[in-house]
């Protein structure tokens, strides 16, 4: 996607040398446009902690790479196992929601296993991480080829500009390209399908305000900017035609996890009788989870992100701001979970499914006896 009219990608190899892997920095945007580069495990392990990336795909990809870098450092050492298997674990603590992060880690650790010298193993975690980006970004175009028929579909029936409400930042910036929950948007977009975006405005990051409206902008979509707990009235209002969210993390019987106060919206489409749409590619499932709203850790992240807001001062510098008094306590629950009797149907880069086990499986039939 663009930035400026200059095409990005999430994260990228440095030109001049692979060890190093430069991403964009999130946590200064729209503002401020700031390329960051990883040289170290522990350089990946910050970016995932703080958010520098975030998003389950992005979030999977970047470990991926977090891998090949530590496959660099244990050549050096002389327990490569060891070092390789520490700085696995060390990676995987950074964020317990999104299980892209837990997948794609595994994944990389098998495939280096699977040969035998130092040298090989450093190739095939470099070769597997360029694959998990290359087939993130398939993935998620897949998603909007695949979800775009609803946009389609909806277009048909009113012959009016689509009104699609979408929460946190589920788009480029979220993983590698295209996005998941973006990505029907931008494929109805270049289709010539009038549509306009309802942005939450996501607290307490702000995801929504910050992230999803500058790469909606970027790309000329019309949206709107509002407050977390305006989507109810539109949608009693008859202002949306349908939710479109993204996943950190889906169990096999369809509940999911995504950025806390999506669950509101998928009550209120519910109760409002509007079709609640749910996009992720394949490294967003949990197969071996089978209760979600049971079972996916809910990740609890500093207080201050709640009594403190970002933004830039009249001269242009960011700053942060406390909003709260003082002494208040807060409690910064990042997800909740969504039960699958709320989701209209999930879009995956196989095809649209159900909510249940039996419809996700029948895309993904191979992970039965997971």
């Amino acid at each position: 996607m663009h930035i400026n009219g200059k095409l990005y990608q999430t994260i990228w190899e440095h030109p001049d040398d692979e060890s190093i892997v430069q991403i964009i920095d999130q946590r200064n945007l729209p503002h401020q446009l700031i390329i960051e580069e990883l040289k170290t495990t522990s350089d990946f392990e910050d970016a995932i902690r703080e958010m520098h990336v975030r998003g389950a795909p992005l979030i999977g990809a970047t470990a991926a790479y977090g891998i090949y870098v530590a496959c660099i450092e244990a050549s050096q050492s002389t327990h490569f196992e060891e070092h390789l298997q520490q700085a696995a674990n060390r990676l995987k603590q950074t964020r317990p929601t999104a299980v892209d992060l837990f997948n794609l880690i595994d994944r990389c650790l098998e495939r280096i296993a699977s040969v035998d010298t130092i040298s090989d193993k450093v190739r095939t975690a470099l070769a597997e991480a360029r694959l998990i980006c290359s087939e993130t970004i398939d993935y998620c175009h897949q998603i909007g080829l695949n979800g775009v028929s609803l946009i389609e579909a909806i277009y048909a029936q009113t012959n009016q500009p689509v009104q699609i409400l979408t929460h946190c930042n589920a788009g480029w910036l979220a993983t590698v390209q295209y996005g998941t929950a973006t990505a029907p948007i931008y494929e109805a977009h270049k289709r010539g399908i009038p549509l306009h975006v309802w942005v939450d405005e996501t607290r307490p990051r702000n995801q929504g305000a910050r992230l999803t409206a500058f790469e909606l902008g970027q790309e000329g979509i019309p949206h709107t900017i509002i407050a977390d707990n305006t989507g109810g009235l539109l949608m009693q209002k008859g202002q949306v035609d349908m939710v479109i969210v993204g996943s950190d993390r889906t169990s096999r019987n369809g509940d999911v996890a995504n950025k806390i106060g999506t669950y509101l919206k998928a009550l209120a489409a519910y109760d409002n009788q509007i079709p609640f749409y749910v996009a992720l590619p394949e490294s967003s499932f949990d197969f071996s989870m089978a209760n979600g709203v049971e079972e996916i850790p809910i990740e609890e992240r500093s207080a201050d992100e709640v009594r403190y807001m970002q933004g830039i001062d009249e001269a242009g510098a960011l700053k942060k701001v406390l909003i709260s008094p003082a002494g208040s306590p807060a409690v910064n629950y990042g997800f909740d979970v969504t039960p699958a009797k709320y989701v209209t149907r999930i879009i995956t880069e196989r095809g649209i499914c159900t909510a249940s086990e039996s419809g996700i499986l029948s895309l993904y039939p191979e992970k039965r006896s997971i």
